[in-house]
């Protein structure tokens, strides 16, 4: 039998454009796109990571803790932006791990981040012929195969009875964020920043608490697509809280400049936004 909600999908067509069907049945409607050249902009951050690596299932890992005395006993994975493992990331893992919590991140482009291809949207000099849908397309694949083995490994090596994970992702991180909110997901809060890639299942099949930082300029996650997706979790009583900028950019929260003065607001908003999120569902 039909639930409400399928059943008023069905009647208003709002199935009709999607690519796939994986909302019971239906058609699952793209509701942030997937990256694109807005994903290939930012600035280079200055600081020194002081986290190690190490390989869990079989990817590089980047592992951080918390300074001493400050640990909250609970765990935030980190699902990195198409840059992967770069400056920017190691130093928003650092900064999570300076809130207390012991972060894990992975490098699930192995060793092969966009830019290494591309310096910037414009750019060509590197690779002339480099073909970014190829790109994506091959990482996706291993991505969604490597990042529950991953999960299921960090769980049962650092996992204990007295602490709880919390996960964030960056763009091309987000679905991942979503699934491990799921109801087979191991994450208590999650968090995302300028999302790709999602679809509406990933919304309908929340089952803990989401926080969405976003951007006002954003090709990936525009207002219709934002807006749709606060419909659909209104509907479904889902926990969330939307953190919207003016005037920044799909990549504010990695990637933006932190020499303009609003820019490092919106990035350290963003960052605190998503600690106290944390902070708050953890101690449920």
């Amino acid at each position: 039998m039909q639930d409400n909600r399928t059943e008023q999908l069905e009647k208003t067509g709002e199935f009709a454009s999607g690519t796939s069907k994986d909302v019971e049945g239906k058609q699952d409607k793209d509701i942030a796109k997937p990256s694109g050249a807005c994903c290939l902009k930012g600035t280079i951050h200055e600081g020194e990571p002081r986290g190690k690596t190490t390989t869990i299932a079989g990817v590089e890992t980047y592992v951080v803790e918390p300074p001493e005395g400050k640990a909250n006993g609970h765990i935030v994975l980190y699902f990195p932006d198409v840059w992967g493992f770069f400056t920017n990331g190691f130093l928003i893992m650092d900064g999570f791990a300076n809130a207390g919590y012991l972060t894990l991140g992975l490098d699930y482009f192995r060793g092969d981040p966009v830019w290494k291809h591309r310096k910037n949207k414009d750019d060509t000099s590197m690779e002339p012929h480099f073909d970014y849908e190829a790109w994506k397309a091959k990482h996706m694949a291993f991505s969604d195969e490597a990042v529950p083995k991953w999960v299921a490994e960090v769980k049962a090596k650092y996992g204990k009875e007295d602490n709880r994970f919390a996960c964030v992702g960056y763009c091309y991180g987000a679905p991942y964020v979503c699934n491990e909110l799921s109801s087979s997901g191991a994450c208590a809060a999650g968090a995302f920043a300028h999302p790709a890639f999602l679809k509406e299942s990933h919304f309908f099949n929340l089952e803990k608490p989401l926080f969405l930082s976003c951007a006002e300029i954003d090709h990936t996650f525009p207002n219709e697509f934002r807006n749709r997706a606060v419909d659909i979790m209104q509907a479904e009583k889902k926990d969330f809280q939307v953190q919207l900028f003016h005037g920044v950019e799909h990549g504010f929260a990695l990637r933006g400049n932190v020499d303009n003065p609003y820019e490092r607001y919106t990035k350290e908003q963003s960052m605190e936004g998503i600690v106290a999120w944390f902070d708050f569902w953890l101690s449920q």
